[in-house]
């Protein structure tokens, strides 16, 4: 691990007596490492995340875990608006998606990456004790707003090694709902998308997200019955664990 520390951070809130309740995964969305390695340690940008995993593997710790580092921004989970206080941020380097004014070069995370990763993920579930249903992509604290870790992210290989959920495919059976009953659904396993009982675009943002982490093969799907599915083969697992 090398040390890169990071000025961009604050106290936690008194209520996390300097845990984490969330783990969550970013990518950097930038050209290289090296630059979101400066940007996340420039106090003019005012970012920064815990850690940063490069490409070929080497670690970089920015902010200690009992640090706020500032890498959701405006995010929620199971209705925590202050996503940034109660968790942990590793940035992955990956140029990402693209986006305006960005030609990215969205990629498959490489294998010294990810070797990297889960060490690291199951050492802070360890030591903090996150709830596998606590572990997220930028993307589930922030639909609409972000899209990494994306749809190339290997979330299944995470939850094999204990970090995350994934639910089995023999258990995901089920019938279409009605838009409340999904939203209902989605909000119990901690997205934040209001009751509203029809398909507006908070619910479409939320749905993208978690198509994102869950079904990213065909992560562009609008909801369906194998969205249903997915939720309450997830909802078995996190109710559980209860």
């Amino acid at each position: 691990m090398i040390l890169h520390p990071s000025p961009n951070f604050n106290d936690r809130p008194a209520n996390a007596q300097g845990r984490a309740r969330y783990l969550v995964l970013h990518y950097t969305g930038m050209a290289s490492g090296g630059e979101a390695l400066a940007r996340l340690s420039d106090p003019k940008a005012q970012v920064s995340a815990h850690y940063l995993i490069e490409e070929d593997g080497r670690l970089f710790k920015l902010v200690e875990e009992d640090k706020r580092a500032w890498h959701a921004g405006v995010s929620s989970w199971e209705g925590e608006p202050d996503i940034n206080g109660h968790s942990i941020g590793i940035e992955l380097v990956n140029p990402g998606h693209d986006s305006p004014g960005y030609i990215g070069d969205y990629r498959p995370f490489p294998e010294r990456q990810m070797a990297a990763l889960i060490p690291l993920c199951q050492d802070i579930i360890a030591r903090h004790d996150i709830k596998p249903w606590h572990v997220l992509g930028h993307s589930d604290v922030a639909p609409g707003r972000k899209i990494d870790p994306g749809e190339l992210f290997d979330w299944p290989r995470l939850a094999k090694a204990g970090v995350g959920l994934w639910p089995d495919e023999g258990s995901v059976t089920g019938q279409w709902e009605k838009a409340a009953t999904m939203q209902k659904m989605l909000r119990r396993y901690g997205y934040g998308v209001e009751v509203t009982g029809g398909w507006d675009q908070q619910t479409s943002d939320v749905v993208a997200a978690f198509h994102r982490h869950f079904r990213p093969r065909d992560h562009t799907a609008s909801a369906d019955e194998k969205t249903e599915a997915l939720l309450s083969a997830l909802l078995q697992l996190k109710e559980a664990d209860y």
